[in-house]
């Protein structure tokens, strides 16, 4: 079974900046959107950016101007530069990844996770 794998989650300041990475294990055919997001304790977890197949991209506002996810040259990973980083969004990463299936239908890869802290 292909997991994904997260990577670069830590302890930075408030101000200061992270990159995450994700990568899968072994390899996914048909890879469309891929994504990051987060989930704050009790509450839904939200998209924080995602990049499709084309490149292009969309950001949750809050992050805009801020964050960049961009996919690597094997378009299989997917990495997000947060600058920046707020107190507040210091939570658990997630990044997914789209496999595209027959009939318009699609298949989700998640990560474990990488934790975020931000230090005020």
């Amino acid at each position: 079974q292909v997991q994904l794998v997260e990577s670069g989650g830590g302890l930075v300041q408030a101000g200061g900046s992270l990159r995450l990475s994700c990568a899968p294990s072994g390899r996914i055919a048909s890879i469309n959107t891929m994504g990051w997001y987060r989930q704050a304790p009790g509450k839904q977890r939200e998209l924080v950016a995602a990049i499709s197949r084309s490149g292009s991209t969309n950001y949750e506002d809050s992050v805009k101007g801020r964050f960049t996810i961009s996919r690597g040259n094997a378009k299989n990973t997917v990495d997000l530069q947060m600058n920046s980083l707020k107190d507040e969004e210091a939570t658990d990463y997630y990044c997914k990844t789209a496999q595209a299936l027959r009939w318009n239908s699609y298949y989700n890869y998640w990560g474990q996770g990488t934790q975020v802290t931000v230090s005020s």
